[in-house]
């Protein structure tokens, strides 16, 4: 049996820019059997060499952040003649920037550490997200920073995006009546719980366009009024016996939603 895959992390400071980025990009694949291997304080010719002597061994691949153009070159050179997989994460945006800017990179290993915190922080939050949109993984709400609840076809998940991009972890759990909801969503704070409401007819028409979408008949139950109106009644009471705070997301855009939340959550 084979081991696991390797990527190569090349830096000239940490390495900790590269494993978050593609840590990022390999939740898109769901790759499990890989190995992220950080090689710190790549500054020499010589240390780029062995390196490189340690993927070929394992025939692995290579992702760099170098800033040292150089030296990020003879990374690029060398991983192309040895028939290497490698990607250049740095030195395509320092020229861009450079053109746009007029100006020189100052080419210093480690600026990036500080400057990048507040977009890993969001990288952080919109993978969280991901990871508990649609009731997924109720048991890790209470890590949540804010929980979204509502019927089907209420925007709780483009809400939780647009709030996951700002840096914010949220969860979302749908309501369906007859359906008890998880345990879990009467042990957090109730400070930290939003509960969505629609108008009835708008949202018939949201859920008639998904039925006929899906080839399906837009009468049915899910897009009927008075089963919409009767869902709607019933989380609008579920929501003050809790005493969540109550959202209604009608004619509005995602934008000036989150900002509701936000401002009545107070963490605005």
């Amino acid at each position: 049996m084979s081991g696991p895959q390797i990527v190569y992390l090349l830096s000239d400071a940490t390495g900790e820019t590269a494993e978050k980025m593609v840590m990022a990009a390999l939740l898109q694949f769901g790759v499990r059997d890989v190995r992220l291997k950080r090689v710190s304080n790549v500054r020499n010719k010589n240390h780029v060499y062995e390196a490189l002597d340690q993927v070929l061994a394992t025939k692995g691949m290579v992702v760099y952040t170098i800033v040292n153009r150089d030296l990020a070159r003879l990374v690029h050179d060398e991983c192309a003649s040895l028939g290497i997989s490698s990607i250049d994460l740095i030195t395509p945006l320092l020229m861009r920037i450079s053109e746009f800017f007029g100006l020189s990179p100052r080419e210093m290993p480690g600026l990036l550490h500080g400057v990048d915190e507040e977009y890993f922080r969001r990288v952080e939050a919109v993978e969280f997200t991901v990871k508990h949109d649609d009731g997924q993984e109720t048991g890790h709400l209470g890590k949540a920073d804010i929980v979204l609840l509502g019927v089907s076809r209420s925007s709780k998940t483009p809400l939780s995006m647009y709030l996951a991009h700002r840096g914010w972890k949220v969860a979302n759990v749908p309501l369906v009546k007859g359906i008890d909801p998880p345990e879990e969503l009467f042990t957090i704070d109730s400070k930290r719980v939003v509960g969505l409401v629609i108008d009835p007819q708008r949202l018939v028409e949201l859920r008639g366009a998904r039925l006929k979408n899906l080839g399906m008949d837009a009468r049915a139950a899910y897009a009927d009024y008075e089963e919409i109106e009767d869902e709607i009644r019933y989380v609008k009471s579920f929501y003050r016996r809790n005493g969540w705070v109550i959202v209604d997301v009608s004619g509005k855009a995602v934008e000036e939603t989150a900002n509701e939340v936000l401002v009545k959550l107070k963490l605005k």
